[in-house]
């Protein structure tokens, strides 16, 4: 029996006890939103619904499955193995492996990663003879995505005229060119990229509405999880398939909202009341993860937001310390400071170093944190870094595994057809590719019977193709009758992959060997914990591996690091201790956004995750300076630091207090801090044209852009590193860079 009178608040049981119809529930942060989930299906199950008919939708298969774990402990595992239960691609992949043959694809399908796209993409461009700098592989990739997103086909790009004005505008005129290129030989390989997956399933269900009726009728209950990150493609899934029961359930933060970039519309999430008259609106506004500071300070940033659904989020937990605001002279002055408060905190504390994050706007922010971190001896960890996935000697083999379950995945045979070497070179490859995409025919059909075709090769040349075709086709003869890690054993082994490795006995190599190893246990492990019904498969297990999100690739072994990752990597993360970096105008908030409401919106959300990442403390650091493009420039603080409630920051040197206030009500606080918590950011002169720092001598008086008037009091040492010690009006003393200072001479 399940008690969920003792595990759930009362807000949490009215959202799980509630049934039909369409709800929206909307969770802030640290509210438990996965264990309402969680409960809400279980109490369907509860209530003799069959778990076949319950969709349950995430962002990551890493999400899916810690919901089928807690499902599974509430109700048996084999009630919760039959749940239709992962992320949109994983479930959507699923059902178009059922349909493939209805819009001409094998149900072996290969999926293509990234790395995948932006090979054949660079492929396409080059054969087409267009500058590959103006044509940059990622950009063409994010337009295509983009297309596919809004559920633009080739055809309907070409025929879209203010698409085409504005790629003409852009000096880009042939991306649909390579947009229907990158579609057919997709299709000819079949393979389908990310995107592919929700377009398809898109066509899938609007060409053929008794498929979608099929579906509709399966899927009695819909439950979304992260609603607020959901795409327009996505949407429209989910839209369609509820359209007959409308027994849908959503939840989601529209405070959390920050993938715009990917294409997430936070209108779905918004206008949900739109979209389903009469549905049920629940509000999770406890706070379990955070101090009442933390929470308090969240809050009074995110009232600035106009889009928002209005809700109160507030803890039980302690007060907690306020936020530490941390300002240096330098960045690097900056990584240092955070380094050491680290060390500190880990110390006098006794706090994990995995307990502490570093969050940043940008990933290059995160190698003067690296260099500070190691002069302490600190270990850490930079996520978003290199996946164990993409590593060259695991998609080698993984690319022979594509290989013998889809012969016609061409980004895959092109990666194994001379590794290990075996005599076919790059002139054998170039004259076969070029062939079978003049003849638009996959190229195994080349490399299985050259002699059928007018090849300009030799006879020693056709032989040695043939023996790689016939060692592959030896391979997928196998797949059925041998389990999945003997299989890929076979192949590293017969293949010469692990002797090549091994002949090198270099640290890189015995590195390799150990990936090797280590994906040979992933295969054992996916065997040995297989939860669906049957078998497991060498294709099922190839699936589970290209549908990995970022999250999921990230090693998960608990390690005592300190994490250093972007605020978007650190979504859905929880940490003790968060500091958060770079808090300066044009930097966070992005310069791209500050000249746009919505975008700044969203950059203000980005704040607020970043903020509730923190359980017990949290720190905003900004520095004066900071180099852009080799050059020191001028910074000014954020103006999201002047957004949050006085009351709960920590300003340093608090003990300079004057007795009265001024007009600004802020006269407590240290004077270099009174335009922090003004109503409007500080914003540089733009007529502020600095002194050579050299012409600086002792006694003058001089201007600086963010302090305003001083007389320089005393300058030590010399030149690039000579320091000024300046006094400013209201008596606040500080020690400058003069190299970084930006100091005005005032004859005034």
């Amino acid at each position: 029996m399940i008690d969920f009178l003792n595990d759930l608040n009362e807000a949490q049981l009215i959202a799980v006890k509630h049934m039909d119809g369409p709800s929206l529930i909307v969770a802030g942060a640290g509210a438990g939103k996965t264990r309402v989930l969680t409960y809400r299906i279980a109490s369907l199950l509860s209530h003799h619904i069959k778990a076949r008919s319950i969709l349950a939708l995430t962002f990551t298969n890493k999400a899916a499955r810690e919901m089928k774990d807690r499902i599974a402990r509430l109700v048996g595992d084999d009630v919760s193995r039959s749940l239709w239960m992962g992320t949109f691609h994983s479930i959507f992949a699923r059902i178009l492996r059922t349909e493939a043959d209805k819009l001409g694809y094998p149900s072996t399908f290969t999926i293509y990663d990234a790395a995948d796209s932006k090979s054949l993409v660079s492929s396409i461009i080059k054969e087409l003879n267009l500058d590959s700098q103006i044509y940059k592989t990622n950009d063409v990739l994010g337009r295509i995505s983009s297309a596919k997103n809004n559920l633009i086909t080739p055809q309907a790009y070409s025929s879209n005229s203010q698409i085409r004005t504005i790629d003409e505008a852009t000096r880009k005129p042939m991306i649909v060119e390579i947009y229907k290129v990158y579609s057919i030989r997709c299709k000819k390989s079949g393979s389908m990229d990310f995107d592919d997956l929700l377009l398809n399933t898109n066509i899938l269900f609007r060409d053929f509405p008794e498929v979608l009726g099929k579906y509709q009728q399966i899927f009695n209950y819909i439950l979304v999880d992260e609603y607020q990150d959901t795409n327009y493609s996505q949407y429209l899934i989910v839209n369609k398939l509820a359209a007959h029961h409308k027994n849908v359930c959503v939840v989601g933060d529209d405070a959390q909202s920050i993938y715009s970039f990917r294409g997430a519309k936070i209108e779905n999430i918004l206008n949900f009341k739109n979209d389903y008259p009469g549905y049920q609106l629940f509000k999770l506004e406890q706070n379990y993860r955070s101090t009442q500071t933390i929470v308090n300070a969240a809050n009074s940033l995110i009232s600035k937001n106009k889009g928002q659904i209005q809700k109160k989020v507030w803890s039980a937990n302690d007060v907690g310390e306020k936020i530490k605001v941390l300002e240096s002279e330098t960045d690097r002055d900056e990584a240092f400071a955070i380094s050491n408060y680290i060390f500190d905190t880990h110390l006098n504390r006794q706090a994990n170093f995995s307990k502490f994050a570093v969050l940043y706007r940008t990933n290059a922010q995160s190698r003067i944190f690296e260099e500070a971190l190691r002069k302490r001896n600190i270990p850490y960890r930079v996520y978003g870094s290199l996946s164990f996935y993409q590593r060259k000697e695991i998609k080698d083999i993984l690319a022979y595994l594509r290989v013998i379950i889809n012969n016609n995945d061409n980004e895959a045979l092109k990666r194994i057809i001379n590794y290990p070497a075996r005599g076919i070179g790059d002139t054998t490859l170039t004259k076969i590719e070029e062939y079978a995409n003049q003849h638009e025919i996959p190229l195994w059909n080349l490399i299985s019977v050259p002699t059928e075709h007018q090849l300009e090769i030799n006879k020693s040349m056709e032989k040695k193709l043939i023996a790689f075709s016939e060692l592959l086709q030896s391979f997928a003869a196998e797949m059925k009758t041998t389990e999945p890690y003997d299989l890929a054993l076979k192949i590293i082994n017969t293949t010469g992959i692990i002797n090549d490795l091994k002949a090198d006995n270099t640290h890189e190599n015995i590195s390799r060997v150990e990936n090797v190893e280590e994906l040979l246990n992933s295969i054992r492990e996916y065997a040995d914990n297989y939860q669906e019904e049957g078998t497991p498969s060498l294709a099922e297990y190839m699936e589970n591996v290209s549908l990995l999100t970022d999250a999921d690739k990230e090693n998960e072994k608990n390690k005592d690091v300190v994490s250093l990752m972007t605020i978007h990597a650190a979504k859905g993360l929880e940490f003790g201790y968060v500091c958060i970096a770079g808090m300066e105008e044009s930097l966070f908030p992005s310069f791209m956004s500050v000249t746009n409401a919505n975008d700044l919106e969203e950059e203000r959300r980005l704040f607020y995750v970043a903020l509730t990442r923190a359980e017990k403390e949290a720190m905003l650091s900004y520095a004066l300076n900071r180099y852009k493009w080799g050059v020191p420039t001028n910074c000014n603080p954020s103006r999201f630091i002047s957004e949050i409630s006085p009351q709960y920051l920590d300003f340093p040197k608090m003990e300079r207090q004057t007795e009265q206030k001024d007009e600004s009500g802020y006269s407590d606080l240290p004077p270099e801090f009174k335009r922090i918590i003004s109503k409007r950011p500080f914003i540089a002169d733009p007529d502020f044209i600095p002194e050579d720092p050299a012409l600086i001598k002792e006694g003058m008086n001089i201007n600086h852009q963010s302090f305003g008037k001083g007389k320089v009091l005393k300058i030590d040492g010399v030149l690039p590193n000579a320091k000024a010690t300046v006094v400013f009006e209201g008596g606040e003393e500080k020690k400058l860079l003069l190299k970084f200072a930006r100091l005005k001479i005032n004859n005034d």
